[in-house]
């Protein structure tokens, strides 16, 4: 059979036509199928597709005769069901035809025969990540599969740094599987290009040969000195210059290698010198617009017993940033979760880590350990790598070509991430912040599986206190980031404030009422409906802050812990063995990041307990609970987060935006400024070489009650105790309001009055006791009085100065015993007589005078009081009260 010239040329160009560049898919829209169409069983394609109830798009590629075709959705209601309306369609024609007599004559089934016979298969499409097959990351096992070497790599890729060798965090020659995972990025071109960070420390040695090239000046500015450019001027200020050198030292032949090497770092210098809160609050807001991620290597002392935060004005600096930084996009805040964890200090006690603005970065050493200086808590995010087990992290010094290699704690850890976060921006430069921290909870990858800190979430996750959702893997974390889809914007509910027994604190931290914290502990509940998350338009749970009122004699023995109605428990506040603050909890805000993506529907329950010891005591006065998460609608309304005033006072004294507060409350004086400690200060100084560990939950015990016996410290524990400096705290002080001794008229002339009544009775002490020792001595013999001052002296020259020293103390010396028997004075000289160093000895032959002994005792000879054991005094003598010639001799 010959066909027609035009039916041919239409064919030709019907499938000419749907070769042609493929259509633009939607599938939010649109249900897409393949279609696999036999033309000869005798029905056309578009009959099939008018059967099947699709609209054919497209030919399948290079496939012939397999044909894209689609559906749009089907209402709400039927796309719950577990069935595909196109699927069954075509069952049911293949079920007719089967069921139907073979010599039927019926139109519809002689159809129905048709359409089954040309459609020789459908299949649904559905949306899969694929996983690139560029050069593949490294995994666990592959030491002994030939991993390439960093030096292989480096001879392969042009890579002439000469420490380059040294950075095992971005090639572990020893253990390939422990290392961020970036180069692989670099092979793709992913370099971080037109990203900027800004490192907030102690300055950027922006002359550095390995850093002046990628130095953003624009960004930077020293808060310190007030001068534009943050140069590194003390003897310390090292640490922002390592840590931007991680993130953008350039690829040259100069040190190493920046994780993201071709993006721009600025340095904004905060920590070498008392700052206000003014102008820390304007360093993280300073270039918002074009500084993309803040890295923030600090806090308050990483020493187990402070409690700090962000005051109001960096708190507002923050939110600033994450709701208008990039353009509405928010500021990228990376923290480093603290160093003190061999004090036994937590992050959650610290207001920067525990914030939801800031992505929190725990470490692990090059081996994966958890390294003991490492802080635990609920707000850890994620892990990075940083020293410890017997290596360091090489990067960039302050000098035009000088290397560190003594780097390291949980202050390396945070820059790591943040060059992780530099590739990914330099690709995906729409992410906003919360996509960010999405990116980190998801593709976090579980490190020591059998530790058994590891707990699983209700998403399914596990979590840590020691590595939050895992360490951070640059090859993982920048692959989801190319497809991710941006998160809805950001909402929170807060929930009622709960008063325990009437407790309540005013704005002085004066405290009334509460239930007193018995063996086993105090708890309370907060009930979450599905009515109070659509009435807000929540859909998804993030972040939780749960703030507390809580009073106590000692503040590290107390325990907080939050259980959610699925029964996953977050460890808010564990025990802080050198902690003796007894200002206890007045409005604190403790964070976790544990719930991540959990039905928060039902009653949350939260448990204070102590240790049981019977001379300390406290009271659960009260507290709070806020949840934050994604709008159900983005179109409709939703509350935008604003920082109140005062959120310490309990109950709370106004509703959320009524600034009446202000005029009824008068608010406590603000410390105009204030030292941010070194970010190394309380760094172990054998940080790089101390054992990590596997095996140690991060809380062992922190949900039950210390037994009694544990009131006197163990052994380990005075131990640690012992080597922590007695320093205090910013929230403790040596006295409870030692702090505001200057605001306060009252307390200082209190003082001063003291230190008065204090001088004139130690006047009148020491001038007493010299009088009754000098009616207890005895005089030289009638008739053999010496003019001492015709006596020269050619020996002990400094015994006028060595008496006054002892006279500082009140006590009595052996010289001066001597010079009031015999009458000596000293500075006076005489050719006369001399004596030799035994003068004044035990043994009268090697005196130099004839004269009788001296007596401290009337009734006892000094030589018969060494002889008998008695000791000896080594004090001082004239109790003139002088210390003016004491501070001379130190």
């Amino acid at each position: 059979m010959r066909l027609p010239l035009s039916l041919v040329v239409v064919l030709f160009c019907y499938e000419s036509v749907f070769a042609l560049k493929p259509t633009k898919r939607d599938y939010s829209t649109d249900d897409y199928y393949v279609l696999e169409h036999d033309p000869n069983a005798g029905a056309s394609l578009d009959e099939c597709a008018r059967a099947l109830g699709v609209e054919v798009v497209e030919q399948a590629g290079e496939l012939r005769n397999h044909w894209l075709v689609r559906t749009a959705k089907p209402s709400l209601d039927l796309s719950r069901r577990d069935s595909d309306r196109v699927l069954d369609t075509l069952e049911e024609l293949r079920a007719q035809t089967s069921s139907s007599n073979f010599w039927s004559r019926s139109e519809h089934t002689h159809h129905s025969r048709r359409i089954a016979s040309s459609v020789k298969h459908v299949s649904r499409q559905e949306l899969r990540q694929r996983a690139k097959r560029a050069p593949p990351p490294i995994r666990p096992g592959d030491e002994d599969d030939g991993a390439e070497t960093s030096q292989a790599f480096a001879t392969r890729m042009g890579v002439e740094d000469p420490e380059f060798g040294k950075q095992w965090h971005l090639i572990n020659d020893e253990s390939p599987r422990h290392m961020m995972n970036v180069t692989a990025l670099w092979e793709m071109g992913i370099t971080g290009r037109g990203v900027i960070t800004a490192l907030v420390d102690d300055g950027l040695d922006y002359n550095s040969d390995d850093l002046a090239a990628n130095f953003y000046a624009y960004g930077s500015y020293d808060f310190n000195d007030h001068v534009d450019l943050p140069t590194p001027t003390l003897f310390d200020d090292h640490h922002g210059t390592r840590c931007a050198g991680q993130i953008a030292a350039a690829k040259n032949d100069v040190c190493g290698v920046g994780i993201a090497y071709d993006s721009q770092v600025a340095g904004l210098r905060i920590l070498s010198g008392p700052i206000s809160d003014v102008d820390e609050a304007a360093s993280l807001n300073y270039d918002f617009q074009n500084t993309s991620i803040y890295s923030c290597s600090w806090g308050p002392p990483d020493d187990g017993r402070s409690m700090e935060g962000p005051a109001y004005l960096i708190k507002k600096a923050m939110v600033n940033g994450i709701q208008n930084g990039r353009e509405g996009k928010g500021s990228v805040y990376v923290f480093a979760s603290g160093n003190g964890g061999r004090s036994g200090d937590q992050c959650n006690f610290d207001g920067y880590t525990n914030s939801i603005f800031s992505v929190t970065v725990a470490a692990v050493d090059y081996k994966g350990l958890h390294p003991d200086y490492s802080e635990a808590c609920a707000a850890n995010m994620v892990v990075a790598y940083s020293s410890g087990s017997g290596n360091h992290i090489t990067t960039t010094d302050v000098g035009k070509d000088k290397c560190a290699h003594s780097h390291g704690g949980t202050s390396a850890a945070a820059p790591n991430a943040a060059g992780v976060f530099a590739l990914a921006l330099g690709v995906r430069p729409d992410l906003s912040w919360r996509d960010i921290q999405h990116l980190c909870v998801q593709t976090g990858q579980q490190i020591n599986p059998d530790d058994p800190d590891w707990e699983q979430t209700a998403a399914g996750r596990p979590f840590s206190y020691k590595y939050g959702y895992g360490v951070l893997n640059g090859y993982e974390f920048v692959q989801a980031a190319q497809d991710w889809q941006s998160v809805k914007p950001q909402t929170f509910l807060n929930l009622p404030t709960v008063q325990i027994a009437n407790g309540t604190m005013d704005v002085f931290e004066s405290a009334t009422g509460g239930e007193p914290i018995v063996s086993g502990g105090v708890s309370s509940t907060l009930a979450v409906t599905q009515s109070m998350l659509q009435d807000n338009n929540f859909e998804k749970l993030e972040h939780i802050t749960i703030t507390v009122w809580i009073t106590h004699t000692r503040r590290g023995d107390v325990e907080v812990e939050l259980v959610s109605p699925n029964g996953v428990k977050s460890v808010l506040a564990a025990r802080r063995p050198t902690d003796n603050a007894n200002s206890g909890f007045p409005g604190w805000t403790f964070m976790t990041v544990k719930h991540w993506d959990e039905n928060p529907i039902g009653d949350w329950l939260i448990r204070v307990s102590d240790q049981n010891k019977e001379n300390e005591s406290g009271a659960f006065l009260g507290w709070t609970m806020t949840l934050w998460g994604s709008v159900i609608d983005p179109d409709a309304s939703f509350k935008v987060y604003d920082v109140p005033l005062l959120d310490t006072v309990l109950p709370p004294v106004a509703e959320e935006g009524d600034d009446s507060i202000t005029s009824s409350i008068p608010l406590p004086s603000a410390t105009t400024s204030k030292t941010i400690p070194k970010p190394t200060e309380h760094l172990p100084p054998d940080h790089g070489d101390a054992d990590g560990e596997s095996h140690l939950p991060a809380f062992p015990g922190a949900q039950q009650s210390a037994d009694p016996a544990e009131d006197v410290a163990s052994p380990s524990e005075t131990d640690t105790a012992a080597s922590i400096s007695v320093t205090p705290t910013p929230d403790e002080g040596w006295f409870s309001d030692l702090s505001s001794l200057m605001s306060n008229q009252l307390w200082f002339f209190i003082a001063i009055g003291a230190v008065a009544i204090f001088g004139i009775g130690a006047g009148v002490f020491f001038w007493r006791r010299s009088m009754r020792r000098r009616s207890n001595y005895t005089s030289l013999p009638a008739g053999d009085d010496v003019a001492m001052s015709s006596i020269g002296v050619t020996g002990h020259r400094s015994t006028a100065r060595t008496k006054e020293l002892f006279d500082a103390f009140g006590e009595v010396s052996d010289d001066e015993d001597a010079d009031e028997e015999t009458g000596l004075r000293p500075g006076a000289r005489s050719p006369r007589v001399e004596f030799h160093s035994g003068f004044l000895d035990d043994d009268p032959s090697t005196a130099g005078l004839a004269t009788p002994r001296y007596r401290d005792d009337p009734d006892t000879p000094q030589h018969d009081k060494e002889r008998s054991g008695t000791p000896v005094s080594a004090g001082s003598g004239s109790g003139d009260g002088s210390w003016e010639h004491a501070s001379e001799t130190r």
